[in-house]
C-alpha cells in the first residue's frame, strides 16, 4: 500500500486580482500558510503561468516551479479544464463557453476548437517539462443537451457524438502518451464524460488508450446519486487523480437532482466545504490507501455558503487528518509462529 500525499489545493477558485491571489509567489506563500503542500495550477490563468512559456522551456518550468518549492510548496499538476471544455462544445454553449477562449478565436467555432486542442497539447509539454505525471482537464461535450431521453433521440446520435469526441481527443492522447503525461478527466455534468458508463464509451473509442484515465471527485457523484466508493473499486486502474470535496443531497417533495433552476443555495444538491457536506470521507481515504494510489488529495473548495479563505484553511487541516499513512506490517505480526511446507501439509492432513 501507499501513503497519499498532501494537502494540496486547486487554485482555480482562488486566482484573482486582489492580492495575495494576484501573482505567483503571493499565492504560493500564503497556501503553504493555509497549511497546504502542494498546488494544482490553472493553467488558463496568466497570473499564475505563463503557459507559452512553460510549453516551450524547460529552464522557465523549473524556475517557477522552484519558486513555488522555495514559498513551501509543491507544484502537484497542471490543469486544462477551461480548454479541455472548448475540445467539443455543441453550438447551444458557444455563446456561454466563447469567453473561455482567447479573444481572436471567440465567434469562430473551428478557429476556438483548434485553439483549445493546442492549449492542451502545451499544457501537457509543460507537464513533462516539470517532471509531472498527470494533467487534469475536462473531456467537453456533444451530446449533454441530449442527455434526458425526452423528446426521443434519434438512433445513432449519442454514438456518433462520442465516435466524435474521441475522434478529437486521440492526437492529445497520443502526445501525452510522448510525454509520460496521464490525462485526467474530471467525470463530471455538463461533460460527456460525466459517469461510468460515459466514461467506458469514451474508452473503448480510443481503443482503451492508456492515457486516457479519471479525476476522482466523490462530490459530483453525490448529486447523480451514484454509488462513489463502489466507483473508487472499479476504476481503481484508472483513477490517477483525486479531488477532496463535499456535497449534500436533500431532495425535497418540490426538487430533486435536477434543481428546479435554482441557485447553488437553493438546490437540493449542492456544494459544501470539507466536512459540511454528506461525502463519507473517511470511506474514501480508506479505499484510496487500499487501492495504492499514490497520488495527491486536492482539495476543491466549492461551497455557497462558507468564505473561500474560511475553506481553505479548513480543508488543509481536513485532509491532514483524513491521509492514512499505511502500515508497512499486518497489526498481528506479534503472533506470528512461522511456517514452511511441511508443517502447512501436516496442519491439512495432507
Amino acid at each position: 500500500m501507499k501513503t497519499i500525499k498532501g494537502p494540496a489545493l486547486f487554485l482555480a477558485q482562488f486566482a484573482g486580482d486582489d492580492a495575495p491571489f494576484n501573482s505567483w509567489d503571493a499565492i504560493t506563500k500564503w497556501a503553504a500558510d493555509c497549511g497546504y503542500k502542494g498546488v494544482q495550477v490553472p493553467s488558463w490563468d496568466a497570473r499564475m503561468i505563463d503557459l507559452e512559456q512553460a510549453a516551450t522551456s524547460k529552464g522557465y518550468c523549473e524556475d517557477w516551479a522552484g519558486q513555488a518549492r522555495a514559498n513551501g510548496v509543491e507544484v502537484t499538476e497542471l490543469s486544462t479544464h477551461l480548454q479541455g471544455q472548448l475540445v467539443a462544445v455543441h453550438p447551444a454553449y458557444d455563446d456561454v463557453f466563447d469567453g473561455f477562449a482567447a479573444e481572436s478565436v471567440r465567434g469562430n467555432p473551428k478557429a476556438r476548437q483548434e485553439w483549445a486542442v493546442d492549449q492542451v497539447k502545451k499544457a501537457l509539454t509543460a507537464s513533462k517539462h516539470l517532471g509531472i505525471g498527470a494533467h487534469a482537464t475536462f473531456s467537453g461535450a456533444l451530446a449533454w443537451p441530449y442527455v434526458y431521453p425526452w423528446p426521443q433521440r434519434p438512433a445513432g446520435l449519442v454514438e456518433q457524438a462520442f465516435d466524435e469526441l474521441a475522434k478529437r481527443w486521440l492526437p492529445i492522447l497520443d502526445h501525452a502518451e510522448d510525454c509520460g503525461v496521464d490525462v485526467c478527466y474530471e467525470i463530471h455534468p455538463g461533460e460527456d464524460l460525466h459517469d461510468g458508463i460515459t466514461y467506458e464509451m469514451f474508452l473503448e473509442r480510443t481503443g482503451n488508450h492508456a492515457r486516457a484515465n479519471m479525476l476522482y471527485d466523490p462530490s459530483h457523484y453525490v448529486l447523480q446519486c451514484l454509488d462513489y466508493l463502489d466507483n473508487i473499486d472499479i476504476y481503481r486502474d484508472r483513477i490517477r487523480m483525486f479531488h477532496v470535496k463535499d456535497a449534500e443531497f436533500n431532495p425535497t417533495g418540490r426538487q430533486g437532482v435536477y434543481g428546479g433552476y435554482q441557485s447553488w443555495v437553493n438546490r437540493a444538491g449542492r456544494f459544501r466545504s470539507l466536512g459540511d457536506g454528506q461525502v463519507d470521507f473517511g470511506a474514501v481515504f480508506s479505499k484510496m490507501a487500499a487501492n495504492d494510489f499514490d497520488g495527491w488529495a486536492v482539495v476543491e473548495w466549492e461551497c455557497a455558503l462558507k468564505h473561500p479563505e474560511d475553506g481553505a484553511r479548513e480543508g488543509a487541516q481536513f485532509v491532514k487528518d483524513h491521509i492514512i499513512r499505511v502500515t508497512e506490517r499486518a497489526f498481528d505480526d506479534f503472533a506470528d509462529g512461522g511456517a514452511d511446507k511441511a508443517l502447512n501439509a501436516k496442519m491439512m492432513g495432507i
